[in-house]
């Protein structure tokens, strides 16, 4: 199948947002041969469908709202709040709940999304009233455009509470001042609309064979995900709306068009994109252009220098916690696939993995400085600490290094993953906590984790995924790399046998207890789950909030005032975060930007920030 990603840099949006204001002096009254009229768009079929791709060029970032689009607010709102994820610098503030209105990136993630629903809108008010579409593809191209506004008034939701709905035809030039919505109600249910009417418009397959344009799928997926938020907000009508989104959730298992990866170690590997088990996905690749830091037209989110060891050359704006390393089971692969730690004396041996102890298999890199600061339970930046572990789910494409091409990354927004522990969680609220299904959902996770999905396909997954590897490291020998060497096998073994996956119920029973956790054990599994299958991706913390796990994870996982870090990067300090603030759930809605506030006095601010 063709890719749309690569649609988005090739076809010119000719989306013109309506509305613009005019002026009566005769001196600006020039000709614009760059504009199209309005409606040229929908003079034909082509035309229309390459005026959606200003819809969708939206999934990707733009420099007009700070270009961090799919990183940095993503990041700062699903995963900093759930301290598994942690920072330094200024970017510290979202580990201790003191983000606040004037934060750049709440304001560049909500104006990012009304961009994109703005786009929306006006494509949605022109292909209503087009007379020249051949029908089906109107109801197709409908149902795409409905689906992406719906995503991003999901983010808008999921990260500030109530907030704004713009309909179809307005946007902030025509509509500067717009409340929000009065109910969270009236808000899910514009949203749970948009993907109801998108389910019945579009089919499992995508528009001319092309990924990276919405489905059934999708629709279903998010529709199921929408009914849980608006069971979550709205409490007295918890058990239809979980109906409702067992029943969307249930049609994306039944139709056999997702499953999961065979290993979740190559879920973040370039040799695959758009695979089963993605429902949606934004790929970064910037092809030809090698380190151009002036281009911001192509995927210019720098993934790899945020997220590298800056002994490594990165920017370290991404860290791991020890509390989320220390929550595997032994043999759970999902750790090595998701973090490298630095190489720690005296380190417990059940955290010491055997491929990315200090080092970076994918990229054949050491962290260990000469100065030790990476051979610590924290590193040491500018006088600041964090834990002395990086992302090897984004930095495994590309060494951040000025020699080196940009690398290519894959940054889920949802997974069949997503959707089968979504359906878990409506199964144990619908049916309690000894559903058999939804406890059979959570074992087929572990099962991929402990990696007996891999049993037998050694052969396939190796010539699918090592390829590129064997590719970047001739690049780095060609660089000069005496070091490197052109690998045989894929960096992190497969299984070649079956392994026991403890069984879920009762090996979270005993989590449960050990940690005081008060919530109840099916929560606790799916909670834990979750962290350790979404860690670093943009849904965790919304999970975690929506499921109802959050303030237990964050006052059992990290106790308040129990770590002590060293602020002597020359002596080997403890491995605990030291959490000091209580954890104030009504924060978790987000403040709605002062800038916004500003322009649009209709719209008040949420309680926990007045």
């Amino acid at each position: 199948m063709k890719s749309i990603s690569k649609i988005l840099f090739t076809v010119g949006s000719l989306l013109l947002l309506l509305g613009l204001n005019s002026c009566g002096d005769s001196y600006l009254n020039v000709d614009h041969y760059s504009l199209l009229p309005a409606d040229q768009m929908f003079k034909s079929d082509k035309d229309a469908q390459a005026g959606l791709v200003g819809c969708y060029d939206m999934m990707l970032p733009v420099s007009e709202t700070d270009g961090d689009w799919g990183f940095k607010p993503n990041l700062f709102i699903g995963g900093h709040p759930t301290m598994d994820t942690q920072a330094t610098g200024w970017d510290k503030d979202w580990n201790t709940q003191n983000w606040n209105a004037d934060t750049p990136e709440l304001l560049s993630g909500w104006r990012h999304c009304y961009k994109a629903i703005s786009r929306c809108n006006d494509f949605l008010a022109g292909l209503g009233a087009a007379t020249n579409i051949t029908p089906s593809l109107k109801t197709s191209l409908d149902g795409q455009a409905r689906c992406v506004r719906a995503f991003f008034y999901m983010w808008l939701a999921k990260a500030f509470g109530r907030v704004p709905m713009l309909a179809t035809g307005e946007n902030y030039i025509n509509s500067p001042q717009k409340a929000r919505a009065k109910t969270y109600t009236e808000m899910w249910d514009f949203i749970i609309n948009d993907l109801k009417a998108a389910v019945t418009e579009l089919d499992w397959d995508p528009l001319n064979g092309e990924y990276g344009r919405c489905t059934k799928g999708f629709a279903l997926s998010y529709l199921g995900e929408a009914y849980m938020w608006k069971a979550y907000r709205v409490p007295d009508q918890a058990t239809d709306n979980y109906k409702l989104a067992a029943d969307a959730l249930k049609q994306v298992i039944d139709s056999k068009k997702y499953e999961l990866n065979p290993s979740f170690t190559t879920l973040f590997d370039p040799g695959a994109v758009w695979t089963k088990e993605c429902i949606w996905e934004e790929v970064l690749d910037q092809g030809s252009q090698w380190n151009s830091w002036a281009n911001l037209t192509d995927a210019h989110a720098w993934v790899t220098y945020f997220t590298a060891c800056p002994a490594a050359g990165g920017w370290g704006s991404l860290y791991l916690s020890w509390e989320w390393w220390s929550s595997y089971e032994q043999g759970d692969k999902r750790r090595d696939a998701s973090g490298i730690t630095g190489a720690v004396p005296g380190i417990d041996p059940k955290w010491k993995s055997a491929t990315t102890y200090g080092y970076n298999p994918y990229l054949q890199q050491s962290i260990v400085t000469d100065d030790g600061l990476t051979s610590h339970y924290h590193y040491y930046k500018d006088g600041e600490a964090a834990p002395a572990i990086w992302s090897l789910k984004y930095w495994r494409t590309c060494r951040a290094d000025w020699n080196a091409m940009w690398g290519p990354q894959q940054i889920y927004y949802k997974r069949y993953s997503n959707v089968l522990l979504d359906y878990a969680e409506c199964l144990f609220h619908l049916n309690g906590a000894d559903d058999a299904t939804a406890w059979g959902y959570i074992s087929q996770i572990r099962d991929r984790a402990f990696g007996n999905q891999e049993v037998g396909k050694k052969a396939t997954l190796t010539a699918t995924y090592l390829p590129y590897y064997q590719q970047i490291a001739s690049f780095y020998i060609g660089k000069g790399d005496k070091k490197a060497v052109v690998p045989t096998d894929y960096p992190q073994p497969f299984n070649e046998t079956a392994v026991t996956v403890p069984d879920a119920k009762t090996y979270y029973t005993q989590v449960k207890s050990a940690k005081n956790f008060t919530s109840p054990v099916w929560l606790v599994a799916l909670g834990m789950e979750r962290r350790k299958e979404f860690n670093a991706e943009w849904c965790l913390a919304q999970d975690l909030i929506r499921s109802g796990f959050m303030e237990d994870h964050i006052n059992h996982d990290y106790p308040q005032n129990q770590g002590y870090p060293n602020t002597d990067p020359k002596v080997q300090d403890a491995w605990q975060t030291n959490r000091t603030f209580n954890y104030v759930p009504a924060k978790m809605d987000m403040p709605i930007p002062t800038q916004e506030l500003l322009k649009n006095p209709l719209c008040d601010q949420n309680d926990a920030y007045k």
